[in-house]
């Protein structure tokens, strides 16, 4: 039967410790919907139930813990290959050394050094992990397998959103003046200072205006100090902006901070905005106004 391209399910799968987790965030930043250690003998219903809600991008993991059989799973996979779903099967693994290593930073017990009723646990951690590849040997036959040994994070969440098809997506980038004597944003990423700028509060015509009216902006255009300043920030953002994305981060706040937060930062936020809301997701904001705008409106 034909299947549908639009009904896409991946099943995760592989040995404890070897990145499901890693690979199931991934597939949620891509748009899937996710279930995590499901028994194989619910897959079916479950994936069209949420079929029935509009989920059509779905991801499961599946590992050891179900107690699962291979058979149960391929009877599930076949029903659902049935009804013209796309199912792709994605089974991570690891070296011994590697998964050993992995639990002892992590401090975590294996699911299958599970206590008996007196306390003692039965197996090591090696044997643990020589059960479960065993337990999951079937699994491995017709998935797409992945070694995670000495693999970077992002270099497997990479490699899942290939398997997944899922277009890398644009970062959001948010542009934030605030006023340094209020303090610094805690989330900002970069922080630029730009009260070294000509000062538009100085001139009394100027100052009840902020950042974005007209004429500070025309004061700041005519500074060469200001053009030369949002001139070197936009290529130093231009320039660095891949490498953040090349670490798969979906955010990257860039405050720009001068004395009160009213007129220069606003207007070089405003400005590098525009500048780059052609090529990535832009969000600009302006904190001290916004906190002004608060106060009036309770008073």
């Amino acid at each position: 039967m034909h299947n549908d391209p639009a009904l896409r399910l991946i099943i995760v799968t592989g040995l404890s410790g070897s990145g499901k987790s890693i690979a199931i965030r991934q597939l949620e930043d891509s748009g899937y919907y996710c279930v995590d250690n499901l028994p194989a003998e619910f897959l079916s219903s479950v994936v069209e139930h949420l079929r029935e809600h509009d989920r059509n991008h779905i991801a499961v993991a599946i590992d050891a813990r179900s107690q699962t059989t291979s058979a149960a799973l391929e009877k599930q996979v076949g029903l659902l290959c049935e009804r013209g779903w796309d199912v792709r099967a994605l089974f991570l693994t690891a070296s011994t050394p590697a998964l050993i290593q992995r639990y002892s930073e992590t401090r975590r017990r294996h699911p299958l050094s599970v206590p008996n009723i007196s306390g003692v646990i039965g197996v090591t951690l090696a044997e643990a992990i020589d059960k479960e590849r065993d337990l999951l040997a079937a699994s491995a036959r017709g998935a797409h397998v992945i070694d995670t040994s000495g693999l970077l994070p992002n270099t497997l969440r990479d490699w899942v959103r290939q398997f997944a098809d899922a277009p890398r997506s644009l970062m959001t980038v948010a542009f934030e003046s605030f006023a340094f004597k209020r303090g610094i944003p805690v989330a900002a990423d970069l922080v630029y200072d730009v009260r070294n700028l000509p000062n538009p509060y100085y001139d009394p015509a100027l100052r009840p205006f902020t950042g974005q009216d007209a004429p500070v902006a025309e004061f700041l255009d005519k500074s060469e100090q200001a053009q030369a300043m949002l001139k070197d920030i936009e290529q130093f953002i231009r320039r660095w902006l891949p490498s953040y994305e090349a670490q798969n981060r979906h955010y990257l706040t860039i405050a720009i901070g001068c004395t009160g937060g009213q007129h220069r930062s606003v207007y070089v936020a405003e400005q590098l905005a525009k500048r780059f809301h052609q090529t990535t997701n832009v969000v600009l904001r302006h904190r001290q106004m916004a906190q002004q705008k608060n106060i009036s409106q309770t008073r």
